[in-house]
Parts: structure tokens; C-alpha cells; sequence
């Protein structure tokens, strides 16, 4: 069964489109290169300044190996130099 990793990111406004250049061209070809790493998408919400990190792993230790990855560690410095970021991340199991 699939594990859906959901990162909701809150940043500055002014900061939309820096996000999405650096979610495209750094931390998304880093996050899809890990092993047990299914699927990766960025939403950006309509009405508020803010994304979520969509991805999808085959399981939780998957998961686990990547947050201990030099991989992630990049994408967190990524997403910390965004003005205003805040990130809050959750684990749902895919309904079948």
C-alpha cells in the first residue's frame, strides 16, 4: 500500500514564484531520485500563499531513509531560505 507524503508550506507572499523555481529546478529532481519514491507533485493554493508537497512512497521506511538523506537535508535549506516559510507534514495511507 502507498504512503502519500503531504507537506503544507506557508511562505511570505512575495515569494510565490521563488518557491516555484526552486521547488522545479532543486528540490523536486532530489526528492524523485529516492529509492521508494513513487510520485512527486507542488500545489499551489488558489487563495492563500501557500503549497503542498505531494509525493508518493512505496512505504514508511522509504520515507524514513530519505529524511535521513543528504537529499533531504538540501531540500530543508532550500525551503528554510524561502522568506516567511513554515512547513508541517503529514502521513496518509492511500484508500484502495
Amino acid at each position: 500500500m502507498s504512503i502519500i507524503r503531504l507537506i503544507h508550506i506557508r511562505i511570505d507572499p512575495s515569494e510565490g514564484e521563488n518557491a516555484v523555481r526552486v521547488w522545479k529546478a532543486e528540490c523536486a529532481p532530489l526528492m524523485i531520485q529516492q529509492k521508494g519514491c513513487i510520485s512527486e507533485k507542488l500545489l499551489r493554493c488558489k487563495d492563500a500563499p501557500e503549497f503542498i508537497s505531494y509525493s508518493e512512497w512505496d512505504s514508511e521506511a522509504a520515507i524514513e531513509a530519505y529524511r535521513n538523506s543528504a537529499a533531504h537535508k538540501e531540500i530543508v535549506r532550500h525551503a528554510r531560505a524561502l522568506k516567511g516559510a513554515k512547513a508541517e507534514v503529514k502521513l496518509y495511507d492511500l484508500v484502495q
